[in-house]
C-alpha cells in the first residue's frame, strides 16, 4: 500500500501540474501523487482493476483527447468508482460547465486562481480538506 496513489492529478498544462505538484510537496500531500496529462490516461489508470483507487481526483476539464466531463460522467455512473471524490480544478468560469459537473455529481469545482500564491493556497487547501479533515467510507 505505500505506492498506492492518495491523489491522481489530471492536468495537461504542465505549468497548472508542476504548480499543483509544488503546493500540494509544501504541505507534505504529493508523497503518493500521480499525474496524467489528458483524460484517456485517466480513465485507463481508474478502470484497470490492478490499480488502487486513489482518495481524490484533482480533474480539468479542457483537455485534449477526453475531457474532463466524460471523465466524470464515466467515473460517477460506475458504481465502484462513483464514491472517489473528484475535485474539478479547471479555469473554466461558464456557468453551463459548472451546472453539468455537479449535473454529474463533481464533489467540488474550483475555478484555478490567476494569482500564483492564491493558486498555491488553493490547492493546498483543498489537499488537507479531502486527505486529512474529510472521513471517506470505509469500503470502496
Amino acid at each position: 500500500m505505500n505506492n498506492a496513489v492518495e491523489i491522481l492529478l489530471v492536468e495537461d498544462n504542465p505549468d497548472d501540474a508542476n504548480l499543483a505538484i509544488r503546493a500540494l510537496k509544501k504541505s507534505n500531500l504529493a508523497n503518493h501523487l500521480l499525474h496524467l496529462e489528458d483524460g484517456e490516461e485517466a480513465l485507463a489508470y481508474i478502470f484497470d482493476d490492478k490499480n488502487v483507487m486513489p482518495r481524490l481526483i484533482l480533474l480539468d476539464l479542457k483537455m485534449p483527447k477526453i475531457d474532463g466531463i466524460e471523465v466524470l460522467r464515466r467515473l460517477k455512473s460506475d458504481d465502484k468508482k462513483k464514491v472517489i471524490p473528484v475535485v474539478m480544478l479547471t479555469s473554466s468560469k461558464e456557468e453551463s460547465d459548472i451546472v453539468e459537473t455537479y449535473k454529474l455529481g463533481v464533489n467540488a469545482y474550483i475555478v484555478k486562481p490567476v494569482d500564483f500564491n492564491q493558486f498555491v493556497k488553493a490547492v493546498t487547501e483543498l489537499g488537507l480538506f479531502w486527505l486529512v479533515l474529510n472521513q471517506p467510507p470505509v469500503e470502496r
